[in-house]
């Protein structure tokens, strides 16, 4: 076994109704005037009631920052900054999807050790303290709450990440209840998003370990089985946290073994079409299992095994050909759109869309298959 490093938040609480108990959850870390991150449609739902509640019920202050943008913006992040520090906090909670919570883990960063965006974007170049975290994922799909990665759309439209150890949270809490109400496409659009963490954690080329290999199988297992039931009725709150644990312990996984081609491919159209992140990674997640087939067939056939019965004496390629088929289907059935011709991209689009893939390196290089900007072209025009 090749030396490796795993890491990931300190402490889960993963409890239906475990909103209740936030107030004291963020007392223990010693929180007393607290910046609450969401967004506008949270707020509209009324899922930051009870958070709110228990907080100022423990005698917190808060103060709510419900600004966020999906594929948060510089210019967001830092009016998000600003406002917490301009309110004198001490704690941040994140709660929402993905943008929320990467929203959060940077406010807790620059909030409470200044420094410029442009200067922590990469790997490792962040410097602390940062402020108290706990996340709360209201969707099951990004594993923001356990990731030490937040990702920034810059003034050009380009994705940028932020990754370090300081972006980790004290406390991830998944309260099921908070996801009964999520809508079928958004429940689906997630749910894939986090399947596609789970194999590209476990097909990466880099830091791949034994730790990210169980969780990226346990977590594909999970998602694979309860997403059809979590996308045709919702309200069954043990579906709902089968997927919110499948999904954290996704993000667990990639966190160590990060994400290749999908991912990368995935970036521009968000970027550019400002498409939601898990519609992205579905759109492109077809095309390049084909590609990288013969250089991942012992692995997808692995994954294979663990989510399709009756595979166990079946040769690889047959097995991994089970595995990408049962993928196929499985994205088909999900309600939204199938192609980038149904969300409006075009012929003439996709020579942009891949000289801007071919600049994340830093995701194209954990791919099985080494991606080409020719190559990155063939999948766009596959998936179109």
């Amino acid at each position: 076994m090749t030396s490796f490093v795993f890491e990931t938040a300190p402490r889960i609480i993963c409890e239906q109704g475990g909103i209740q108990r936030l107030g004291a959850l963020a007392l223990d870390l010693g929180m007393q005037r607290v910046f609450l991150v969401t967004d506008a449609g949270l707020i509209k739902a009324g899922l930051q009631v009870d958070a709110i509640q228990a907080l100022s019920e423990a005698g917190l202050s808060v103060t709510v920052y419900s600004d966020v943008a999906a594929d948060p913006p510089e210019g967001m992040v830092e009016a998000a900054v600003a406002a917490a520090i301009a309110a004198k906090v001490d704690g941040i909670v994140g709660i929402g999807g993905g943008s929320s919570m990467d929203t959060a883990k940077l406010v807790a960063l620059l909030a409470c050790s200044p420094q410029a965006l442009e200067d922590v974007y990469g790997v490792d170049r962040a410097r602390g303290p940062r402020f108290p975290l706990i996340q709360i994922p209201t969707t099951a799909g990004t594993g923001s709450e356990v990731t030490p990665i937040s990702v920034v759309t810059t003034a050009t439209q380009e994705k940028k990440g932020v990754v370090s150890s300081l972006l980790y949270p004290d406390l991830a809490l998944l309260d099921s209840q908070l996801t009964l109400a999520l809508p079928p496409a958004i429940t689906a659009m997630t749910g894939v998003d986090a399947m596609v963490h789970a194999i590209e954690a476990f097909t990466s080329k880099h830091k791949k370990n034994a730790f990210s290999d169980a969780l990226s199988v346990k977590a594909l297992q999970l998602l694979f089985k309860n997403i059809d039931a979590a996308v045709i009725d919702g309200s069954d709150a043990n579906v709902r946290e089968n997927m919110l644990v499948g999904s954290l312990l996704a993000g667990m996984a990639f966190a160590n073994a990060p994400v290749g081609a999908v991912h990368a491919l995935a970036y521009p159209l968000g970027g550019h079409y400002h498409l939601p992140h898990g519609l992205c990674n579905s759109l492109m997640l077809n095309a390049v299992l084909e590609f990288n087939f013969a250089e991942a067939e012992r692995l997808y056939a692995s994954l294979g095994r663990a989510i399709l019965p009756g595979l166990g004496q079946v040769a690889d390629r047959q097995t991994a050909r089970a595995f990408v088929d049962a993928m196929a289907k499985k994205v088909s059935i999900m309600p939204y759109a199938q192609s980038l011709g149904e969300v409006g991209i075009t012929e003439k689009d996709l020579p942009m869309l891949a000289r801007d893939a071919m600049q994340v390196q830093r995701l194209l290089q954990n791919n099985p298959r080494e991606v080409s900007e020719t190559d990155a072209l063939a999948l766009y025009r596959a998936a179109l």
